[in-house]
């Protein structure tokens, strides 16, 4: 199948939802039935090394179906939402250019707006206010800063966890340095799409999705998060790197310290885990371009995933046609 690929004619599917929401394993069945190939959107998914407490597909799924960007930096190496960007958009064109049909499938929020919807800054570089404004995070506190956020730029602050540093001193250094929010200045410059996108939310009741994150965090143990916490360690990898401070390795990196007891560390990534879906859900919830598919435990993944591979297959069709 090859096909001439024009801006805007190619409507590529992206699945989104919370994390344990079943988006993996519904695109990775849907991809293996339609021949379609995966588009990673995790930013935690990235880096090598992090398999168990990322969820990363394994390798035989990896084999089963193509997959794009998963393993593609160290833990110790910087990944942007803007480097996401250039390398997914660069990905989706390549794989349509063989032929093939790409699912961009993932729960960082920041990362699909980025490759959908572009991200802009000016080019404003101030070593100075960006020292400052670092060091009054650590006096004052990131969610201090995430407030003076919210008080010049909501929108921006509305997109922002408020213990993201480095977006949120990011944000404050262009408002502090040209006297416009970096939301005004992102608006403003938005691109032209080259793509349409077709966004698809898993969305389960919250009880049903909570009993599913307990379930996986159990597995993930019984699999050996803590021994992968413990190579990390033994490769040199400092539990700093941001790429660390990541739901189920903090808890780990506190037990192994002694903070914690491995009952305590389990309870804690549970919780935290809730957390983070119920992030996920007020992200997307604000996306009124997500067509939410909604799962239960009565009929499971199944209706939705039939549901899916319909909308999917109809644009693999106009793709091939």
């Amino acid at each position: 199948m090859r096909a001439r690929v024009e801006r805007g004619r190619v409507t590529i599917p992206v699945i989104v939802g919370p994390t344990a929401a079943g988006k993996s394993a519904v695109a990775l069945n849907v991809a293996s039935r339609l021949g379609a190939e995966i588009v990673s959107a995790d930013s935690r998914q990235v880096y090598k090394f992090m398999d168990i407490g990322t969820a990363k597909p394994t390798l035989e799924e990896r084999a089963l179906v193509p997959h794009h960007l998963i393993d593609i930096r160290q833990p110790d190496e910087y990944y942007s939402a803007g480097e996401y960007a250039r390398d997914a958009a660069a990905a989706v064109a390549g794989i349509l250019a063989r032929g093939r049909f790409p699912i961009v499938v993932g729960g960082s929020g920041f990362y699909i707006k980025a490759l959908v919807d572009g991200l802009f800054g000016p080019k404003v570089a101030d070593p100075a206010l960006r020292a400052r404004l670092r060091q009054e995070a650590q006096d004052l506190g990131v969610q201090a800063l995430w407030q003076r956020l919210a008080d010049v730029d909501p929108v921006s602050a509305a997109c922002l966890h408020p213990n993201d540093a480095q977006r949120i001193i990011r944000a404050l250094e262009v408002y502090e340095s040209t006297g416009v929010p970096i939301s005004l200045h992102q608006a403003r410059h938005r691109p032209e799409p080259s793509f349409g996108w077709h966004f698809l939310g898993l969305r389960w009741p919250r009880q049903e999705l909570y009993a599913r994150i307990e379930r996986r965090v159990d597995e993930m143990m019984a699999e050996g998060l803590e021994q992968e916490v413990r190579q990390l360690l033994a490769l040199g990898y400092d539990e700093r790197l941001v790429s660390l401070r990541t739901v189920g390795y903090k808890e780990m990196f506190a037990f192994i310290r002694g903070e914690l007891s491995l009952e305590e560390a389990v309870v804690q990534i549970k919780q935290h885990t809730r957390n983070y879906a119920k992030r996920q859900m007020t992200w997307f919830r604000r996306d009124a371009r997500v067509g939410w598919v909604d799962v239960n435990e009565a009929e499971g993944l199944a209706q939705a995933e039939r549901q899916v591979e319909e909308i999917i297959a109809r644009y693999i069709g106009e793709f091939s046609s």
